[in-house]
């Protein structure tokens, strides 16, 4: 029969295994809304799903995808942290900090719209907490370096690649050069099961992250055996209900980030950008890797908008992103750290003052965002005034102002040349219609010489005949004197004749 002091000494075991099992289950409902932009934040820009509708879904295949696989729940529950080196009622109490410190990031960025990693903020959260609570020795940076930062710094790499080279030949086998339509708006229907892949994938890697977390405090106080660290079947199905309801509510500011602040999407666009996702993130998932969904989804929606051609990427905000990501590790860790040192000092105090601080964190995360409510409704509106404007709300929540596309992509070589032949056409009528404007002012011109002409030359044919008249009255005048002389002289003769 146990002693007294055995009982009093599980007691609180107990008492913080439980509360770190709900604070684990509230960090994966933080996970489901945090990271819902990565599976749906494309087909709701594009069109092809409707905001309530793409949660739904996302929430049921997060469900499903839970059921799939354990081996990321196994790397963290059997990998990271060495439990031998941790005692039973120390290392439940260290756990409960690191989760203070991912639930905290969790939310700080939630608010400001910055798709940050939930996974990276765990890690960092159990790192810091261990490294108070225990030391050094009880994390096994080998398999930290392995699995989870090496995986951090391909994963958003190959997935851009992946997107951008997809995104190429969706365009390039759907391009037409005719004008008629190129039926791309169809790559909407596709887009439905690759970000149906992509929440499954989501399912599959984030929610063993939270079981493996759960798995790790029951092999720590002996309620799990350390070469069994599969997650038990009620663990799986917490956790995936956990992430589902938090799916299903909806992550609307980073949603927003995403479909519209880092690039403007088209359909192709988005349908070679869950596809890369998926892929990425399901054969990580094979593999054990614990890498952050967010990374690759945001490291594919940039490959693509790279990828098309007239597209432009927002660097500014992807900058502040990667700025997030440097940050999630440390920031997390020393919160975690600052928890743990609660717990150091205070014992189960400790645990129920995190507990505590932990409400007042989500109270307080939760008070500031409904002043600037984004939601379904107005998710991806982009006549948002800019943050200049309102101090509310966060630059990167109204980033989607910030990425101005073009309606149509640059055009083709065929439609270049179709271009110039159609200008070379509109300069020759317009050089035509300026000669036959000019002859037109030229024969205007003619005739008004011609009218001036035939004026001038009725004034002198008026003033030649005047002169002529003028010139036979004179010798008219002339003559008559002439014959008047004449008459008097012959008269003077008769009468001399007469004498």
């Amino acid at each position: 029969m146990p002693s007294p002091d055995r009982k009093r000494a599980v007691e609180p075991v107990t008492l913080t295994v439980v509360l770190t099992v709900v604070l684990a289950l509230f960090f994966d409902f933080t996970n489901g809304f945090h990271d819902t932009a990565n599976a749906m934040a494309t087909p709701i820009a594009t069109g092809a799903l409707k905001p309530r509708v793409a949660v739904i879904l996302a929430a049921c295949l997060n469900l499903v995808g839970a059921f799939l696989s354990t081996e990321v729940a196994k790397t963290i529950s059997g990998g990271i942290i060495h439990e031998d080196q941790l005692t039973p009622e120390a290392f439940p109490a260290i756990i409960f900090a690191g989760l203070v410190g991912a639930i905290t990031w969790n939310m700080l960025t939630w608010l400001l719209g910055l798709p940050s990693s939930s996974s990276h903020a765990l890690f960092g959260g159990l790192i810091g907490a261990t490294l108070v609570g225990v030391g050094v020795y009880a994390i096994d940076f080998g398999v930290l370096l392995s699995k989870v930062v090496l995986p951090a710094l391909v994963a958003p790499l190959t997935a851009g690649i992946i997107a951008f080279c997809a995104t190429k030949v969706a365009y390039a086998v759907t391009r037409r050069y005719d004008g008629r339509p190129d039926g791309r708006s169809g790559f909407r229907w596709g887009q439905i099961v690759t970000s149906s892949l992509v929440a499954l994938a989501h399912g599959t890697n984030d929610a063993q992250k939270t079981m493996g977390v759960i798995t790790l405090a029951f092999i720590a106080v002996g309620w799990q055996q350390a070469d069994h660290p599969e997650p038990m079947l009620w663990v799986i199905l917490a956790c995936a209900l956990a992430i589902a309801l938090g799916t299903y509510t909806g992550g609307w500011r980073i949603i927003r980030t995403l479909g519209k602040g880092l690039t403007d999407v088209k359909p192709a666009q988005g349908f070679s950008a869950e596809t890369s996702t998926a892929a990425t993130i399901l054969a990580s998932s094979a593999f054990g890797f614990a890498l952050s969904t967010t990374q690759v989804a945001s490291g594919s929606v940039i490959g693509s908008g790279l990828g098309r051609r007239g597209s432009r990427v927002q660097w500014s905000t992807v900058g502040r992103i990667v700025i997030g990501w440097l940050l999630t590790l440390p920031a997390a860790a020393i919160v975690g750290a600052i928890a743990a040192f609660f717990v150091v000092w205070w014992g189960l105090w400790g645990v129920l003052a995190n507990a505590v601080l932990a409400a007042a964190i989500i109270a307080g995360v939760f008070r500031l965002s409904r002043r600037s409510r984004v939601h379904a409704g107005n998710a991806l509106d982009t006549d948002t005034a800019p943050p200049a404007h309102r101090p509310d709300v966060s630059e990167v929540a109204t980033s989607a102002l910030a990425v101005k596309v073009p309606a149509a992509p640059h055009p083709t070589r065929r439609q270049r040349e179709i271009l110039l032949e159609k200008e070379r056409l509109r300069m020759e009528a317009e050089n035509l219609q300026i000669r036959a404007a000019l002859a037109a002012e030229r024969q205007e011109r003619i005739k008004v010489e011609l009218l001036a002409l035939q004026e001038a030359e009725a004034r002198e044919a008026e003033a030649t005949a005047r002169l002529d008249a003028e010139r036979r009255a004179r010798e008219a005048d002339a003559e008559r004197e002439r014959v008047a002389k004449a008459l008097k002289k012959a008269e003077k003769h008769a009468k001399r004749g007469k004498q």
